[in-house]
């Protein structure tokens, strides 16, 4: 099961990378579609797949193989609690890669216009601050989604 979840990852993987570097070698631009679906479906069907492993009620790394390895007790975790950790690492790399860009542009907005008057400084440091917030937020959403 878990090989089989793997060469899925590895095709779709494989087909992105084909593409963007056909893209490239052809000096194709504006084809936005072509390129979204050549991700977006592989993907949609592996996501489909998982939750059908939800709804199924299959656990990972808890089945033992031999007589010896029945004994001892293994103790695995289903497929839903990894997908809660995968939302949780989700919410909270989105949101920071959202703070980046955020105050990338804020900020390089805020300082030239600080050059040009110094006087505004704390109103675009308020700026700063309230992108600097999606991340908090994402935070907030993750240790939601862990403990709750």
């Amino acid at each position: 099961m878990i090989v089989f979840v793997m060469l899925v990852a590895v095709i779709i993987a494989g087909m992105t990378i084909e593409n963007g570097v056909r893209a490239i070698k052809n000096k194709q631009e504006g084809d936005v579609k072509r390129a979204i679906c050549a991700s977006i479906v592989p993907f949609s069907c592996a996501v489909l797949a998982m939750f059908t492993f939800i709804f199924l009620d299959l656990t990972v790394f808890a089945s033992p193989i031999t007589d010896e390895a029945a004994s001892i007790v293994t103790a695995g975790i289903s497929v839903g609690e990894g997908f809660k950790y995968l939302a949780a690492a989700l919410s909270t790399g989105l949101a920071t890669i959202g703070t980046g860009r955020a105050v990338g542009a804020v900020g390089s907005a805020a300082i030239g216009a600080v050059s040009e008057d110094p006087s505004i400084l704390g109103k675009t440091l308020i700026f700063v601050g309230m992108a600097e917030g999606i991340a908090i937020y994402g935070m907030i959403i993750s240790i939601l989604i862990l403990f709750v």
